[in-house]
Order: structure tokens, then C-alpha cells, then sequence
């Protein structure tokens, strides 16, 4: 019994030195908490300042991302006996003047995915990869500055795909009006007097016209994250059938070196591209603006990130 008391005795001497001990040491670790948090921000403050200084500034990230897959006599499976695989890589760029009286911002955005689906117990299916999302965008916006935040601007723009149909159809956006930049990241551009130009073999499908221009543009590298959101949007004076959107946004997470996570993902809507699926992929002859369901397009990938 003796023996039980003071084992007893020294347990409880263990636990109370022990939870002392912690509770000590989370006492030491709160203001280095703080500390570190106040460092964060200086160091920020102090980026934000750097973002601020006149001159070029470039920068890249992408994102791959790749997945295969094999059955054999899966049987609870539609296709007991096959393999898959999905694999695609996304790249955003960045080059941008800043001067006292003037900018030029350029970007670009690929996105390319392939996919295939192979039935072993078919040989005569395609087992090849097959192109799945095909995205090409670059801009060009140049201002002068009128005031800290507001500029007369220029603004070229240019979307189509690259693996398939290039330029068919492929669309050129000219145009002039002013842009906000609140922040040395965000760019606002405003374009009342904006030529949406259509390059497409269908031209009773696709037409060119005037019309509005919008893009909100938002690009950031910050310490290990990398993102970028751009949302243009293209208002046809003429019809909203012709008008189009076009909104992506990439985020990156460094985890060690230059290697990381990274997911993207973009939506769209255009009338125009909807009707042409309609009559020449879905064969529906009787199809026009006014029966087609233009519904919103997407697209994402998730996978590893490299910087550059």
C-alpha cells in the first residue's frame, strides 16, 4: 500500500511539473507569436512599398496537374477493363512598366489539359489523349497618368485556343477610355470606345462589332502565394448576342524551393461560341440566339505549382 501511495505521488508530481512546464512554455511562445506577426507586417508594408517604386516588374507561375488510372476485371465498373488519364499545365505572366507619367502592363494566360479513356475490351476506341480545356489569352493596357490613380488608356486584348481551331474563332479587342488603379495590383479598365474584332470561318455565326470594354485585374506575389484573378467583359453596342465575359483566377502555395500547390479556374459566357456548338457539333439545325440555353462555360485544374 505504501508503495501504491508513492507511486501514486510521484505520477501526480510528473503531471503537475509537466503541465506546468507546458503552460510555461506557452506563456514564452504568445509574444513571439506577436513578434512574428509584427515582423509579417513590416515586411509587407514594406513590399507594398517596393510594388510602389517605378520600373519593371515580371513575374510567372503555372500549375501541372496529371492523374492515371488502371482496371482489370473491375467488374461494379461500366468498363471493367481500362485505363485513364488526365493531365494539363497552366501558365500566368506578368511584365509591367510603371513610370511617373505613364504604364504598361502585359499578361498572359495558357491553360491546356488532354484526357483519354482506354477500353481494353475495345480495340477499335481512340486510346489516344484528347485535348479537353485549350485557353490562350494575352493583353496589352498602356495609360498616362492624369491624376495618382486615373489614366487615359489603350487596350489590346487577344483570346482563342491553340491546340485546336486556332483563331476560328479568335477574338481582338482595340479600345480607348480610362483606368483606375486603386493599388499598385488592381487595374480597372474602363473602355466605352472598344472594336470587338471576330476571326471565324462561320460568319453567320460569328460577327465583329463596337461596344464597351470592362477588365478588373487583380496580380499579387506576396512571400510564398501567387494569385491572380482577371475578370473582361466585352458589351456589343449592337446586340447583346454578340457581348462576352470571360473571368480566371490562379492561386499558388510555395511549399519548399519553388515547388508548390496550385489551382485554377475560369468561367465564361458567350452566346456566340454556344451557338456554333449547337449547330455544328450538336447538329441542331433549327438552333438560334433565341432557342439556345447559353449557359455558363468552366473549367479548373488543381495540381503542383513551379515559380519562376
Amino acid at each position: 500500500m505504501k508503495k501504491l501511495v508513492l507511486t501514486l505521488a510521484a505520477v501526480f508530481a510528473m503531471t503537475s511539473s509537466y503541465a506546468q512546464t507546458a503552460d510555461e512554455l506557452k506563456a514564452l511562445q504568445g509574444p513571439k507569436k506577436d513578434s512574428i506577426a509584427a515582423i509579417q507586417g513590416r515586411v509587407d508594408a514594406l513590399q507594398t512599398q517596393i510594388d510602389a517604386l517605378p520600373g519593371w516588374k515580371k513575374g510567372a507561375f503555372g500549375t501541372i496537374g496529371g492523374n492515371f488510372s488502371g482496371f482489370n476485371n473491375w467488374f461494379s465498373k461500366g468498363i471493367p477493363n481500362s485505363s485513364a488519364g488526365n493531365i494539363g499545365f497552366t501558365v500566368n505572366a506578368f511584365a509591367n512598366l510603371k513610370k511617373e507619367k505613364f504604364f504598361w502592363r502585359n499578361s498572359t494566360n495558357i491553360n491546356l489539359q488532354w484526357v483519354k479513356i482506354d477500353d481494353k475490351d475495345i480495340d477499335t476506341d481512340d486510346d489516344s489523349f484528347q485535348q479537353a480545356t485549350d485557353v490562350f489569352n494575352i493583353s496589352s493596357l498602356y495609360g498616362r497618368n492624369i491624376s495618382k490613380s486615373f489614366a487615359i488608356s489603350a487596350l489590346g486584348e487577344y483570346r482563342t485556343t491553340l491546340l485546336s481551331n486556332f483563331n476560328d474563332p479568335g477574338y481582338l479587342d482595340l479600345g480607348i477610355g480610362a483606368t483606375w488603379t486603386p493599388l499598385p495590383d488592381l487595374v480597372v479598365v474602363i473602355h466605352p470606345l472598344n472594336y470587338n474584332f471576330v476571326f471565324s470561318s462561320e460568319d453567320d455565326i460569328f460577327e465583329s462589332s463596337l461596344g464597351a470594354k470592362i477588365v478588373a485585374d487583380y496580380t499579387r506575389q506576396l512571400n510564398d502565394v501567387s494569385f491572380k484573378t482577371n475578370f473582361s467583359l466585352f458589351q456589343s453596342y449592337t446586340s447583346s448576342d454578340l457581348s462576352n465575359w470571360t473571368w480566371t483566377n490562379s492561386f499558388g502555395y510555395t511549399l519548399f524551393g519553388k515547388i508548390g500547390v496550385g489551382f485554377e479556374f475560369g468561367l465564361r459566357g458567350n452566346p456566340q461560341e454556344t451557338l456554333n456548338y449547337e449547330l455544328n457539333t450538336l447538329g441542331n439545325a433549327g438552333a438560334t440566339f433565341d432557342t439556345i440555353d447559353n449557359q455558363t462555360q468552366s473549367y479548373w485544374l488543381f495540381g503542383l505549382n513551379y515559380s519562376l
